[in-house]
């Protein structure tokens, strides 16, 4: 993710003309001082240039042309990345049932899941806050939603299979972790749900689906796995939570539905304007550079 953009880099191209009239103007200062010297007596060279400037007059031409560069700059609209005003929350949500032990999938499902989730919690924005649901037989809050991404990626990399998968209480348990970890001010428009499940009992969800529209929670689902997936039934999660569904049988495609929903959470980003700033610092150049050529040659340069 680029740090630094321009709302209208186009006038950037203003620095050309800029450039090409400071080197002109250091060429034409050479060629009058050599002038300067060849016609005048050895004798009378000190009452021709009877003081050198030294170091004073080059630093006061930098930093002029600092200035400007930083003005032009400034013209330019910079502007960095901002989180919204409520900070996005994710959790995931990992099927963990022995099907993941599968090897459909090198070198197995479960393996190649943690590879995925981790790549995708450490791609996430910094200021984004993650959270980790684990569930089989019963469904298990393993991280609490947090901002420290590195501590999701230990929980990820702990997980352990067992008996059964019930993805309706995993749900719950995942909105239960957003609701928890939005901070009271703000509201869950910038939650979201990631669901990776190999299949489903078919136990309800109707209840948690919607308890997740109420709190205007999508969720993404992932159907993984070549076989004994179900992937209509996690398309219609998607369809009525308003999140984006995926299927994956391979680890790329796995990484390719990752990058798609971090992809959403990122374009969740505004810009800021730093042009102040940056109109702000050349300000101050120029005070600095006046300043000391005023005092040194009576003049600003």
């Amino acid at each position: 993710m680029s740090s630094l953009s321009f709302a209208a880099p186009e006038r950037l191209w203003l620095l050309v003309p800029l450039l090409l009239a400071g080197v002109g103007a250091v060429a034409l200062r050479r060629v009058r001082n050599r002038r300067s010297e060849a016609y005048a007596e050895p004798a009378l060279l000190e009452s021709v240039a009877p003081r050198r400037a030294g170091w004073r007059r080059p630093a006061a031409a930098a930093g002029l042309a600092l200035a400007v560069v930083t003005l032009t700059t400034a013209y330019a609209r910079p502007q960095v990345p901002s989180m919204p005003q409520d900070p996005p929350v994710v959790v995931l949500v990992m099927d963990t049932s022995l099907s993941m032990g599968a090897t459909d999938v090198a070198p197995d499902r479960i393996t190649a899941a943690k590879s995925a989730a981790t790549a995708f919690v450490r791609g996430l924005p910094d200021g984004v806050s993650v959270g980790l649901v684990a569930f089989n037989r019963t469904a298990q809050l393993v991280a609490e939603v947090m901002p420290d991404h590195e501590q999701v990626v230990t929980a990820v990399s702990g997980l352990q299979l067992a008996r059964g998968s019930g993805t309706g209480p995993a749900l719950t348990t995942a909105l239960n972790a957003v609701l928890r970890g939005t901070p009271p001010a703000s509201n869950t428009t910038q939650a979201q749900i990631v669901l990776l499940s190999d299949g489903d009992n078919g136990a309800p969800v109707a209840d948690a689906l919607a308890a997740l529209n109420a709190a205007h929670v999508p969720v993404s689902t992932i159907a993984y796995g070549t076989a004994g997936g179900d992937p209509a039934a996690l398309a219609q999660i998607a369809s009525a939570t308003g999140g984006t569904t995926y299927t994956a049988q391979t680890a790329a495609q796995l990484r390719s539905a990752y990058d798609g929903i971090g992809g959403q959470v990122v374009a969740d980003q505004g810009r800021s304007d730093i042009a102040d700033l940056f109109a702000g610092i050349a300000v101050l150049l120029m005070l600095g550079t006046a300043v000391p050529s005023l005092a040194w040659f009576s003049r600003l340069a």
